[in-house]
């Protein structure tokens, strides 16, 4: 029995040092989503502020309600998501590398705007408090995880065009 021709491909793109570095960049850029950039708790050590990617929890100690403020937030959510999806797409254009190196350069840049605007929101709050600052979350360092596996993917990919190449010009 034969196997189906896209499960040699598969195979083929897994065996891709690359393909584990971008792997990776979509399983972080995930993550950022389940962790708080920025938490503010208060003296008694509870979280009355958490910022995510997509939105802003206030906590109500009163009453015990949750404020959930999605403007401007989530523009870091959009950008994050927006990573992913490029990520997977250049996963799956492992035939074609200068599109694959094209597509890691626009990730890096996606990468840095969303790490960006989410050091610009949560200093924005640390700043806003007067009392207490808040703590960095680890939502906020993943994009940064994710953008250092996006270089090494690139850097692979670049390897293997220069390898290409080079068999070409021996032919």
């Amino acid at each position: 029995m034969s196997r189906a021709p896209w499960h040699n491909q598969f195979n083929h793109m897994l065996q891709r040092i690359q393909t584990i570095f971008l792997i990776l960049v979509v399983l972080f850029m995930g993550l950022s989503f389940l962790f708080p950039l920025w938490t503010l708790t208060n003296e008694e050590g509870i979280i009355t502020h958490q910022l995510f990617n997509l939105k802003l929890n206030i906590f109500s100690l009163e009453d015990g309600s949750l404020t959930e403020v999605y403007y401007p937030y989530l523009f870091v959510g959009v950008l994050a998501a927006t990573t992913m999806v490029i990520a997977i797409l250049e996963i799956s254009k492992f035939k074609n590398r200068l599109l694959q190196m094209k597509l890691g350069a626009l990730n890096a840049m996606l990468m840095a705007g969303t790490l960006g605007i989410g050091v610009y929101f949560a200093t924005d709050l640390i700043n806003s408090m007067v009392s207490n600052g808040g703590a960095y979350g680890p939502g906020l360092f993943l994009p940064a995880a994710a953008m250092i596996c996006n270089i090494i993917a690139n850097r692979f990919i670049r390897k293997d065009e220069r390898l290409v190449r080079s068999v070409d010009r021996i032919r």
